[in-house]
């Protein structure tokens, strides 16, 4: 719903957002009050010890207070409980409510203060229990008090009082007008601005150059864009995600028609080959996964991975072999050593070196597969999340491409970054010098997937036969002309219902969309969505079904926008907007649609067995096509199936799976 506006500005909170923390507190205050009840009836007519009279005015005093508290609390509950998260007219007396609750602190906090006075006072005499009892009272309203103070300070919003001015004065203003242009120009500037600081806040550890600074601001304004044209508060996102899991979870278990299956019998040629891909994948996993250095080798071995490592930290490092960066122990180059099984010499070049738009990777002889293996770490750092949310278009411009292709900016610097150092720096000549005969294959895993993707096609002109492996690279990296051009020597690899491998500013803003219509059309209380969303999430059965405005509508009327979504929808994002009137405008938008690379390899998870102590997944692979990535699906896996060991635990599985079919 639309953020509560309270002392005349909008707060990042609904008024249906006071259900579950009210509810709580309703449930503590009621315990306190009738602790303090209880203590009062059985201690009455024993406050004759010294400071007893003071005693018995605070108990009194301290019962009035907690009864007015509760009485508030229970109506601010009850009357959030009402309406819908679109429709907040039956909780409109909400404020009153919440100013009341607000004032009744002034003399919770006095009463506080006069509580820990009593009990620090060494005059006092009383029982040992009444102090106890008072000093824990004392204890919980300031717990409370604090715990409000930071809830205050989450759910304000530095632009709660630009965005409430224009949210209520949006209807019926002329846009044109310059007064109103004026105003809107403000509130991005400012918007941008607030955005940029919290990025900076957050990067306080990282020495900062121009080249953060202009990321900075470039990302400021993707967030701006993204979040300005929607009046949602977290919990709505929250609400929303819950019911497009459940709606999800119900198409999928529905019966598919028989077109929509993708089948290949075994003696297809096209299944032969995508075995051998899977091979190749498995294989080049390893080098993916090891590019993450000793993060990767702890978290796949966390009980022998330090003792192994120490026992290789005092070794001296290798002088064959480029090392550039910092890997102090050896950490990082020991751990890349047992997860690959190569040797020192097999390395000729081996950068640690991270700073954004610069990621670390290394050269190797894969003397097995007879290749030259150039393998980019992905997001380990900061910098590197910085790179990927550096989401601006480039162009790149091939000969071999007829016309023009946008990339992702970020991950286009950081290939050319590589590229720099592979050309430049003769590190690929020397590969070359040492193994002539062997090709040259670039892998990497996610923001490593997506660098090396794009340093791929800057190299497929000078290197023909080379081959890319981009393991769950992100979704938005290549234009559709770059895309197909990249079928011929990039295997993008997916597994289940990867979040990163969907993720592109159009899905986003359909997200957006779906999000805000399926929670502007839910007849549902936000409270019971979340409730029941957290049952679900945790318990599993079967997925609710949630009434919304959309049942009994015709079909045609479904594609028109109801008032409750035109009530969340501010204005479109310009991004939003591309999409649709990219047929209506000649200027590229600032986001443009941007797809997977290469071949794509999708890998879902057919069936899970749980035992004690492990657990057995039965994987199944296809050839998918870009559309399939075209939707953002939520699920509690949409993380995991990213993270690098799920990915090579689903090729090992499928590689040996087709090792053991073919000895048969």
């Amino acid at each position: 719903m639309p953020g509560l506006v309270v002392f005349g500005r909008r707060w990042a909170i609904g008024s249906d957002d006071f259900v579950l923390p009210g509810a709580f507190e309703l449930f503590v205050r009621l315990l306190w009050w009738i602790g303090i009840l209880t203590l009062y009836t059985v201690h009455k007519g024993q406050f004759n010890c010294p400071g007893g009279g003071l005693l018995h005015s605070y108990l009194l005093v301290l019962l009035v207070l907690l009864a007015s508290i509760i009485c508030v609390l229970s109506a601010l509950v009850y009357v959030s409980m009402q309406g819908t998260i679109s429709n907040p007219g039956p909780r409109k007396s909400l404020p009153k409510l919440l100013y009341t609750r607000l004032l009744l602190y002034v003399p919770e906090f006095i009463w506080a203060v006069a509580g820990a006075v009593w009990v620090s006072d060494s005059s006092v005499r009383c029982e040992k229990t009444v102090i106890n009892v008072i000093l824990g009272t004392v204890i919980a309203s300031w717990v409370i008090i604090i715990f409000t103070i930071i809830g205050v300070v989450i759910v304000f919003d530095p632009l709660g009082g630009k965005k409430t001015f224009y949210f209520t004065d949006n209807v019926g203003r002329n846009l044109e007008s310059s007064q109103s242009g004026q105003l809107l120009y403000n509130v991005k500037n400012t918007a941008t601005r607030v955005w940029e600081k919290r990025i900076r806040l957050l990067c306080c550890c990282i020495v900062q150059d121009d080249d953060h600074r202009v990321a900075f601001t470039s990302i400021a304004e993707l967030f701006r864009n993204y979040f300005s044209d929607t009046d949602l508060v977290p919990s709505d996102i929250a609400a929303g995600l819950t019911l497009l899991h459940q709606e999800q979870d119900k198409m999928e278990s529905c019966p598919k028609e028989p077109e929509e299956v993708l089948c290949h019998s075994p003696s297809s040629p096209v299944t032969g080959d995508l075995d051998t891909e899977l091979e190749n994948a498995a294989h080049y996993m390893l080098f993916a996964a090891a590019a993450y250095g000793w993060p990767y080798y702890v978290y796949t071995n966390p009980l022998t991975a330090l003792c192994k490592l120490n026992g290789d930290c005092c070794r001296s490092r290798p002088t064959d072999s480029d090392i550039t960066g910092s890997d102090r122990h050896n950490f990082h180059f020991g751990s890349i050593l047992k997860i690959t099984g190569l040797q020192y010499r097999d390395f000729i070049h081996i950068s640690f070196h991270n700073k954004i738009y610069e990621i670390p990777f290394f050269v190797a002889l894969d003397h097995k597969k007879e290749a030259i293996v150039v393998a980019v770490r992905g997001t380990l750092s900061f910098e590197d999340i910085l790179t990927d949310l550096s989401a601006d278009c480039e162009d790149l411009t091939l000969e071999d491409v007829l016309e023009n292709g946008f990339v992702h900016k970020g991950i286009t610097q950081a290939a050319n970054y590589i590229y720099r150092k592979l050309i430049n720096d003769g590190i690929l000549n020397q590969a070359f010098t040492i193994a002539p005969e062997y090709k040259l294959v670039i892998v990497g895993h996610s923001l490593g997937g997506g660098t090396a993707s794009v340093l791929a096609i800057m190299l497929r002109n000078a290197f023909p036969t080379l081959r890319c492996y981009a393991f769950s690279p992100p979704g938005g990296l290549l234009s559709k002309s770059l895309a197909d051009y990249t079928k011929h020597f990039i295997v993008s690899v997916i597994v289940g219902k990867d979040l990163v491998a969907r993720l592109s500013m159009p899905n986003m803003e359909d997200l957006k969309k779906r999000i805000v219509r399926i929670v502007a059309n839910c007849n549902k209380p936000k409270y019971q969505i979340l409730l029941r969303g957290c049952w679900y999430e945790v318990f599993g059965g079967d997925p609710d079904n949630f009434p919304t405005e959309l049942d009994g509508r015709d079909q045609d009327a479904l594609t028109q926008p109801l008032l409750a979504e035109e009530s969340l929808m501010v204005h479109r994002s310009p991004s939003y907007n591309a999409l649709d009137d990219e047929s209506h405008s000649n200027s590229p938008p600032q986001y443009p649609r941007l797809y997977l690379p290469g071949k794509i390899i999708h890998i879902v998870e057919e069936s899970s067995s749980r035992r004690l102590c492990s657990s057995d997944t039965k994987y199944s692979a296809r050839w998918s096509n870009e559309t399939v990535f075209s939707s953002i699906l939520i699920s509690p896996k949409m993380i995991t199936d990213h993270m690098p060991d799920v990915v090579l635990k689903a090729l090992n599985s499928l590689s040996q799976e087709h090792g053991s079919c073919g000895s048969c």
